[in-house]
C-alpha cells in the first residue's frame, strides 16, 4: 500500500477459522463500498491459535483498497496482548478495534467516527433497543456489576466500557501500544485511563450489537482475573505508573 492507511482495522483473534472468513468478507466489501475509508488495511492478531486462524487470515488476499494482513502471537496471551500487537501494528490516520464476530456491525464505525474525539466507545448500555440479540443473562449481570466496581474505584464514568468496537486516531493508537500493560479482558479499561492520561477526548456512543453465540468469555474465570486487573490497574495509576 503506497499511500498510509485511512483506516487500520484490528480484529483479535483465537480459534476463529470458521468466523473469520465471513468477518473478513463483510469488512472488506463495507470499505470497499465508501470511498471515505480507502485505502484501508486489516490486522488479523492471531493470538496462539490452535486451529488454522492465521491459515485464513493470510489467503484472504483482501480487495480493491484493502489490505489484509496477519500479525501471529506464539501463544496464546489474552485479548489484551492481541489488541497491543494490533495497535502497535497499524498505520492508519484512525484505528477501529472489532471483535472478529461482529457482534457490533462494521458499518457502525461510522457512528464512532462522526463524534469527533481521539477515542469513540461503542456502547450498548445508552441505547438498549439497539440491541438485536441479548447476552445471556450470567454475562449481562457480570458486565453490569464490572462497572459499578470500576465506578467504585474511580477509573470509569461510562456506563460500557467492555464493548469490542472502538475507533482511535492513530497516533493515539500507537501511542497507547507502547504503555497498555494489561493483557486480559480488562484491557479496555486501562484503554481508557492510559488516553484520559494523556489529555484525549473521549465519547460513548451508542451502537447497533447482536450477541453472537461461541463466545470466549467464561463468566466466572474471567470475572475473577478482571477484577484482579483492574485492581493492579488502580495501584499502576495511584504510583503514577
Amino acid at each position: 500500500m503506497q499511500t498510509p492507511p485511512r483506516l487500520s482495522v484490528v480484529v483479535p483473534a483465537f480459534d476463529e477459522e470458521s468466523r473469520l472468513p465471513g468477518t473478513l468478507a463483510r469488512i472488506t466489501a463495507f470499505i470497499e463500498g465508501t470511498q471515505r475509508w480507502r485505502p484501508a488495511e486489516v490486522i488479523v492478531v492471531d493470538d496462539g491459535s490452535r486451529d488454522r486462524t492465521a491459515a485464513v487470515g493470510e489467503r484472504f488476499g483482501g480487495g480493491d483498497g484493502v489490505e489484509v494482513r496477519v500479525c501471529r502471537l506464539p501463544v496464546n496471551r489474552g485479548k489484551g496482548a492481541a489488541v497491543r500487537t494490533g495497535l502497535a501494528a497499524s498505520q492508519g490516520e484512525w484505528v477501529l478495534i472489532s471483535d472478529a464476530d461482529l457482534a457490533a456491525p462494521i458499518e457502525d464505525v461510522d457512528l464512532l467516527h462522526a463524534a469527533g474525539v481521539d477515542l469513540a466507545v461503542g456502547s450498548r448500555a445508552l441505547r438498549r433497543e439497539l440491541i438485536s440479540r441479548r447476552q445471556p443473562w450470567a454475562r449481562d449481570l457480570m458486565g453490569r456489576g464490572f462497572n459499578l466496581m470500576l465506578r467504585g474505584l474511580g477509573l470509569t464514568v461510562l456506563r460500557d466500557t467492555q464493548c469490542g468496537f472502538k475507533l482511535l486516531r492513530g497516533e493515539l493508537a500507537r501511542t497507547l501500544s507502547r504503555s497498555l500493560r494489561l493483557e486480559g479482558f480488562a484491557f479496555d479499561v486501562e484503554l481508557l485511563a492510559r488516553t484520559r492520561r494523556l489529555g484525549g477526548s473521549i465519547r460513548e456512543v451508542p451502537v447497533h450489537w447482536e450477541h453472537v453465540d461461541e463466545s470466549r468469555v467464561q463468566p466466572v474465570r474471567h470475572s475473577l482475573q478482571m477484577a484482579r486487573d483492574v485492581l493492579r490497574l488502580r495501584l499502576w495509576l495511584w504510583l503514577g505508573q
